[in-house]
């Protein structure tokens, strides 16, 4: 009878636990590599990579633009975040702060049937050293588990003071 005790918190904390790890398993990949291609005024290529560091929550992010006009040429960022799983519904939430002063808010969320869903705020600094507010969304295909395919909006961007479309290519490791 003495021993009952103990078994029974040794028993409620494993099955919080479990409950824990089954929370924070979003089947969101984090770790991938991108090929972007931004349409309107930018018009040009992006490189993009982000990854967990180990088994933690944070992560981080770099880009780098090829091609395309001479305002948005070379225009590189770093960025570290953090990233919250199953915030609410479903959906895991990135807090973010890069290069140039860059804050950023994104919320990402599976959807079903391989289809993914994304929102975003950023607040970046430009060329002429403004800040810039710009929303965002996405929606992606994932292909396959490593490969997915991306279509997205953003309503202004650090090299640009317009919208912009972009298509995205990204191998998930």
């Amino acid at each position: 009878m003495k021993h009952i005790l103990p078994i029974l918190t040794i028993t409620t904390l494993a099955a919080a636990a479990s409950a824990q790890s089954a929370v924070a398993s979003s089947g969101l990949s984090y770790n991938r590599v991108g090929l972007n291609y931004a349409t309107n005024n930018v018009k040009g290529y992006s490189l993009s990579a982000s990854a967990l560091i180990g088994g933690s929550n944070v992560l981080l992010a770099g880009s780098t633009s090829i091609g395309g006009n001479s305002s948005g040429n070379g225009a590189d960022a770093v960025s570290v975040g953090y990233v919250f799983k199953n915030v609410a519904l479903g959906a895991d939430a990135t807090l973010s702060v890069g290069s140039n002063e860059a804050y950023g808010l994104n919320i990402r969320k599976d959807l079903g049937s391989n289809i993914e869903g994304a929102v975003s705020y950023n607040r970046v600094k430009d060329a002429s050293s403004n800040n810039v507010n710009a929303w965002g969304a996405e929606l992606a295909y994932n292909l396959t588990k490593q490969y997915q395919v991306a279509v997205g909006y953003a309503s202004k961007s650090a090299t640009s003071s317009s919208s912009t479309t972009s298509v995205s290519v990204r191998y998930n490791f």
